[in-house]
């Protein structure tokens, strides 16, 4: 059989990616018909096979923080692969450039002193915190102590243990989720979840004691840790109320539970400070990097450990002769480079402060979709924003709405040349952090278009 012929159960359509797999996507979707295939970028532009240009308010994943063109990144790479393409971070042997990115890491993240262990992707650092959180309780005498508690609606990897920290009843049951150690709350999310007539204070209270009824029902002697984003993207750009994270700390602290912060999207100025935390006033005692840190040029994440956490795993490592964690690309030269010259451009052009200061002309443009007839809420934070469209049943609209409106957008703004990412029936607005002001009236200009084209259509099928 030829290259890209189709093959058994096929539809004769050649399409050119009958091989592969796209996470995300609608398997059979792929191969009957060419997904977009993108050649090219240009600053906050992507530019397809057929040389289309496309604003991209999503920067891919909400990762490519300084965009698709930047040279520094690039020549960062070719430099390291010229020095030293590759060579595994373990057994005593590491390259300059991990090391001096593990100390750079260190004194500049939040958790008190730091300690890093290097991977290759965002779900990888998260299940290395749960795994060092493990490796922590044996050497304490607490080998119960591995219970995990995240949030319902969360995204924390793709792994068999992080996808199990959050998604819906639908993803557990695909793939058999969650395991018996995943314990589930509720979003943090007053507009989707708060009761009629709730005060914002009482939903937070509300929240708080089921927080404790599942530490009390697991046993609190079983419980490990809690993983939470400082915003949940994946469920829509949640904005916890602002008391909640120090109330969700004190429980923790009460039955030694860590705090695991999963900073993959939020981390790098996306929020206005370097990482969510700092923004939403809490301390965690383990931090999850990815995405943003190398600008997504290479694969790498960090899980950085606060140092007491550290001293018992070092312990650990004494008893056992070592400590029998790594992995191949766990720390790769390139990556490391690429990171370190990301924290250089981080640091010289004050990235955190740039959101700050754009951040309002952002807000405002988002705001401004509050009133329009399809919009049920809108929600934003430095330099992410989410527009909730209306479902059935939800809002007064006298001819209702259809209830694929969302990916409906998403198509039409797709075709003015607008690439937005929606989850559920909410738009997510979280585009390279380089962004100006004029390209940020031209996202929102085009997507306004894009939304009164759905509103057309809706109000035509009601």
């Amino acid at each position: 059989m030829a290259i890209g012929e189709d093959g058994p159960g096929g539809t004769g359509r050649n399409t050119g990616v009958e091989r592969l797999m796209l996470g995300f996507s609608n398997l059979r979707e792929t191969r009957e018909q060419r997904p977009m295939v993108l050649t090219g970028g240009d600053g906050v532009f992507v530019i397809d096979e057929d040389g289309r240009r496309f604003l991209d308010a999503s920067a891919s994943f909400y990762c490519a923080a300084l965009g698709y063109s930047n040279e520094r990144l690039v020549a960062a790479a070719h430099r390291q692969m010229q020095a030293m393409p590759f060579y595994v971070s373990a057994q005593q042997r590491t390259v300059p450039a991990v090391i001096e990115l593990a100390e750079r890491m260190a004194a500049m993240s939040p958790i008190r002193d730091a300690h890093v262990a290097f991977g290759a992707t965002g779900s990888e650092a998260n299940e290395f915190a749960l795994k060092f959180m493990r490796y922590r309780n044996m050497w304490r005498g607490q080998p119960k102590r591995k219970k995990m508690i995240s949030r319902l609606g969360s995204y924390h990897g793709g792994t068999l243990m992080t996808a199990g920290l959050g998604g819906s009843k639908t993803l557990h049951d695909s793939f058999a989720l969650p395991m018996e150690d995943h314990l589930l709350v509720s979003q943090p999310d007053f507009f989707n979840n708060g009761l009629p007539g709730e005060t914002e204070d009482a939903f937070c209270d509300r929240l708080i004691a089921e927080l404790e009824q599942v530490i009390a029902d697991a046993g609190p002697e079983e419980v490990g840790a809690f993983i939470a984003e400082p915003l949940s993207f994946s469920a829509g750009l949640v904005i916890p109320p602002k008391d909640y994270f120090a109330r969700v700390q004190a429980v923790l602290k009460q039955h030694d539970i860590l705090f695991i912060d999963d900073e993959v999207i939020t981390g790098y100025g996306r929020t206005g400070r370097m990482f969510g935390a700092e923004t939403l006033g809490f301390q965690p005692d383990i931090l999850c990097s990815a995405k943003a840190m190398s600008g997504a040029y290479f694969p790498i994440s960090a899980t950085i450990i606060d140092g007491d956490i550290y001293r018992d795993m070092e312990a650990h490592s004494d008893m056992q002769g070592m400590f029998a964690h790594a992995g191949t690309f766990a720390g790769h030269p390139v990556g490391a480079a690429v990171a370190l010259e990301m924290l250089n451009i981080v640091e010289e052009t004050d990235l955190p402060g740039e959101v700050t200061r754009k951040a309002p002309c952002f807000a405002r443009r988002v705001n401004a979709l509050a009133d329009h007839p399809l919009v049920a809420d809108v929600r934003t934070i430095g330099m992410a924003g989410a527009i909730q469209l209306k479902s059935e049943g939800a809002g007064a609209m006298a001819a209702g709405v259809l209830e694929g409106a969302a990916k409906l957008l998403a198509t039409i703004a797709q075709d003015h040349g607008l690439i937005i990412r929606v989850t559920g029936p909410t738009a997510m607005i979280a585009p390279p952090l380089i962004i100006s002001e004029a390209e940020i009236d031209q996202l929102f200009d085009t997507f306004s278009v894009a939304l009164d084209a759905v509103t057309e259509q809706v109000n035509a099928a009601g």
